[in-house]
């Protein structure tokens, strides 16, 4: 019990701390406060970031996964939950979930979907006045028998020299890409729209220099927010920054185009976004979706600080983003992990602070360098998010995952003891 007690003050304490300046902008960050809160366990499987929107007075949440996974199997676990208050709907027993209608999973080389996915983030389309026209931007997960490589289009994956996979040398790892899905009727069923944002063939990194046994390559694990008329994507990026080349692999070079990265699409193409989203470049939102951009170099672990490329085994890094807006501060806020070890192992989460209103151009990039959150030493801890407390405030202003105010409640995958829980264990007080 004792260590338990000095954990906590110890992480109150380290998030009371004062902390550096925005690059590029003079005012002073905010401040996280944790509050300890008596532990609140979700039921349901989550395995990414809680995507949660309110329906007119219901507020409604979509956890899990769903479609083709060699490795893990089919997965029916992509389910949504309501009610009239958010605790109501977090504290749902698992029975209580409902599978949304999906699209089917397409043939070997047809077009469609592809592999499964987890809804990340939903954005609520405000030209639809019953606010059931729902955009979910989803990670995707395929491997080389669920996409193979097609040389007509350069699209798939051919298998040679394929990383390890999770369940040991005898499997493959998967290649992750963002897509979106639209529904018209409130997140029961769902009409995929299409990938956004993936990385090819030539930018996988593969054996004998991918030993990270997590992705052969890609874009995954995203969260986005509508902010002046597009969508903004902030997504880990785990694909090779050029062609990837057994012979010339640079470890350095990799390091240098990975990290939490951003690309951004119109809002109104989303029905049609194949294309559409175009990734920083180092200057511009100018670069295609499907080539090589620049992450935030604010979010990058230097190389003299355990820093490096993402198919190292060793090498340290930030993914998982989870960002959004918070009215009382008036500044975007993103939670990331910290990966310390293969399978994005760490046990840590950290806070990062952007306080320009509007993200266009540069201003997407001005995060502050990330603080340390909170610390589980013998834990694995990753997809943090922020949900809105169960207050009036919440229901007046219909906060989310992507708004929020002055309190939040903090969500966490938390692995330990042969566990595997999303929980929370703390209330996030801010300060200005």
């Amino acid at each position: 019990m004792r260590k338990i007690v000095v954990y906590i003050v110890c992480s109150i304490l380290l998030c009371l701390s004062s902390v550096p300046a925005v690059t590029g902008q003079t005012k002073s960050l905010p401040v996280a406060k944790l509050v300890p809160s008596e532990k609140f366990l979700f039921n349901s499987f989550v395995d990414c970031n809680m995507a949660t929107v309110w329906i007119k007075d219901t507020f409604r949440i979509f956890p899990g996964k769903y479609g083709e996974d060699p490795l893990w199997g089919e997965a029916h676990e992509l389910k949504y939950a309501d009610g009239l208050t958010v605790d109501e709907v977090f504290l749902k027993p698992s029975g209580a979930f409902t599978e949304p209608v999906m699209p089917a999973n397409a043939d070997r080389g047809e077009a469609g979907l592809h592999g499964a996915v987890w809804f990340e983030t939903l954005y609520k389309d405000a030209r639809d006045a019953s606010g059931n026209t729902l955009y979910a931007l989803y990670h995707n997960e395929n491997y080389p028998s669920t996409l193979p490589y097609n040389p007509a289009t350069g699209k798939g994956y051919i298998d040679e020299k394929w990383p390890e996979g999770l369940k040991g040398p005898e499997t493959k790892t998967a290649v992750c890409r963002i897509g979106i899905m639209k529904s018209t009727d409130a997140g029961k069923s769902w009409e995929d729209k299409g990938i956004v944002l993936e990385d090819n063939q030539p930018r996988l990194i593969l054996r004998p220099h991918n030993t990270g046994i997590n992705f052969a390559g890609g874009n995954g694990d995203p969260s986005a927010v509508a902010n002046g008329g597009y969508l903004y994507i902030f997504y880990g990026e785990y694909g090779y920054p050029g062609v990837y080349d057994s012979a010339s692999y640079n470890p350095q070079l990799e390091w240098a185009g990975q990290c939490i990265s951003i690309a951004r699409i119109k809002l109104s193409d989303l029905d049609k976004p194949h294309g559409k989203a175009f990734r920083w470049n180092g200057y511009k939102f100018e670069a295609q979706y499907d080539s090589t951009g620049k992450p935030v170099k604010s979010l990058q672990i230097p190389l003299a600080e355990g820093g490096g490329p993402a198919s190292s085994a060793t090498a340290k890094y930030y993914w998982g983003p989870s960002v959004s807006w918070n009215s009382y501060l008036e500044c975007w806020v993103m939670l990331m992990a910290r990966a310390e070890g293969p399978s994005w192992k760490g046990n840590s989460i950290y806070i990062s602070f952007n306080k320009n209103k509007s993200l266009d151009g540069v201003n997407a990039q001005q995060w502050s360098a990330p603080q340390l959150l909170i610390s589980k030493p013998g834990h694995t801890v990753w997809y943090p998010s922020l949900q809105p407390v169960n207050n009036e405030e919440s229901r007046k202003q219909k906060f989310t995952s992507l708004h929020l105010g002055r309190t939040a409640r903090l969500f966490y995958k938390d692995m330990h003891d042969d566990k595997s829980e999303y929980i929370s264990e703390y209330i996030i007080e801010f300060e200005k």
